[in-house]
């Protein structure tokens, strides 16, 4: 069977205390990974992972995903090599183009996709052990230069963040998983394996090799319009940009520009009420634990390996929605891949 993995992830905006309470919370539950956003201007991802780390033993860790115009890849190793010594379950390294990054003053490393090629070479070099020595188009790294720090048992598995169809080839050469962020479409799905099969087989991996990860803003309550509502709000911040991303929709541009309009005006309800439900479902999963395990179904079905269920989770507090995955839906879609 399909494997079939289900993960959870939260956004960077927490206290110190925080990240430990929920850390300790999701290892209560089976789940397959914890994930942190490295979004700015909220905290780098290894900081928070740092903290969780001690406290999950069940699930492997990884930050989804680090754009190396935000942290040197010289950097991303190093937290990756220390991440790896803390978390008993093991990490995962995601890396991304990234978003609004003009808009805080990050420059992005040009070209953009060889960027992400050097960094990946100079990550691996170091996790390896080996001089990281680099002559690259973007990164120029002395031949001498080594990990002077405790490294990895093994090779740490990589997680390229797109809807593109370059960097999805280049992951289908270099990557293990790709992940579309900001989605809940079974029909963005298909068309992404067909842009990672680009780079398998320019590499000569088999079809398949690298798996698809897919993940979007949830909110799950037994009261399913309300948590459908709060869904709404939350999906109205991104849904301008990355609805623009999804080829498969035909959506109204002036109906995005409205949405947009109404969220620069601070005006969150009114952004809200221009998302129809059919629209939500394919960049948010919210409702009642029976809907999510629906909505999983949908997207197993499509090929996703792995769907991973985004912050605020809950309508309350994110303790009330984490209960929900971990007691309902978790076991529900488990049961399914025995």
């Amino acid at each position: 069977m399909t494997e079939r993995e289900l993960s959870i992830a939260f956004q960077t905006d927490k206290s110190a205390r925080e990240y430990i309470q929920l850390a300790k919370l999701v290892n209560d539950y089976s789940f397959d990974a914890v994930t942190v956003y490295c979004d700015a201007p909220y905290h780098p991802s290894f900081g928070p992972l740092l903290l969780m780390a001690p406290h999950i033993r069940k699930a492997r860790l990884g930050p989804a995903g680090i754009p190396p115009a935000r942290m040197h890849p010289l950097d991303i190793a190093a937290n990756t090599a220390l991440l790896a010594d803390l978390a008993p379950a093991g990490v995962y390294l995601g890396l991304v183009r990234g978003g609004w990054l003009r808009e805080h003053g990050i420059r992005e490393l040009q070209p953009p996709i060889q960027a992400l090629r050097e960094s990946i070479a100079i990550i691996r070099k170091l996790l390896a052990g080996e001089a990281a020595g680099y002559a690259g188009r973007v990164f120029t790294i002395a031949q001498h230069v080594r990990a002077p720090y405790p490294l990895p048992a093994g090779a740490i598995p990589l997680q390229i963040g797109t809807w593109g169809a370059k960097l999805a080839a280049l992951a289908g050469e270099l990557a293990d998983e790709v992940k579309i962020g900001g989605s809940a479409n079974p029909d963005i799905i298909p068309l992404l394996r067909q842009y990672i099969a680009v780079g398998e087989a320019r590499a000569g991996r088999p079809g398949g090799s690298v798996k698809i990860v897919i993940g979007a803003v949830s909110v799950i309550d037994e009261d399913r319009a309300a948590a459908r509502w709060m869904a709404r709000k939350a999906a109205a911040l991104y849904l301008p940009i990355v609805s623009k991303l999804d080829p498969t929709l035909d959506l109204e541009p002036r109906l995005m520009a409205r949405v947009q309009a109404h969220v620069n005006a601070g005006d969150a309800d009114a952004a809200a009420r221009l998302i129809a439900d059919e629209l939500l479902d394919r960049f948010a999963f919210a409702g009642s634990p029976a809907d999510i395990i629906a909505q999983c179904e949908r997207l197993y079905a499509a090929g996703a390996q792995r769907i991973e269920l985004g912050t605020p989770h809950g309508l309350r507090a994110a303790a009330t929605g984490i209960h929900h995955i971990g007691r309902t839906i978790l076991p529900a879609l488990q049961a399914a891949r025995q």
